[in-house]
């Protein structure tokens, strides 16, 4: 007879910064997707649409990774997290340089609230679980 295990509780601000990462996840899903779309309407080079698409659903799995692991604790995930959201900003303000408009705020508005709340000591300790069982674990 399988065993269920307990769960974790999840920390509101951990809630939040899922959340942001699954629009994430979702912008560079259909972002994807547009590109593929423009490969077939006939607008783009086929290496480049391939390369973008393939970045951009590349990035999305490794963005779904990294969640699941800081829903299981796991503090690796935290640094790939904050450097997208790093990245986020700095792309966010070269279109905010070209004009202000709704897509790059919203951009900068998402990788600023998952930033914060990465770094949130609430998420911080919520995973900060190590691979490695501790010498306090072992009795």
């Amino acid at each position: 007879m399988p065993t269920s295990t307990p769960q974790r509780r999840v920390p509101p601000l951990l809630t939040v910064v899922l959340a942001g990462i699954a629009l994430e996840v979702l912008a560079l899903v259909v972002a994807g997707g547009a590109a593929v779309v423009d490969l077939v309407v006939g607008d783009g080079r086929v290496g480049v649409v391939l390369f973008l698409a393939a970045f951009a659903w590349g990035l999305a799995a490794i963005l779904v990774a990294c969640a699941r692991s800081l829903v299981a604790g796991h503090r690796g995930a935290r640094s790939p997290v904050i450097t997208w959201q790093l990245f986020q900003l700095v792309i966010a303000g070269t279109w905010l340089q070209e004009s202000v408009s709704g897509p790059p705020l919203a951009l900068a508005g998402v990788a600023v609230v998952v930033l914060v709340g990465m770094l949130s000591p609430a998420v911080v300790a919520a995973t900060t679980r190590s691979a490695r069982p501790s010498d306090d674990d072992a009795v």
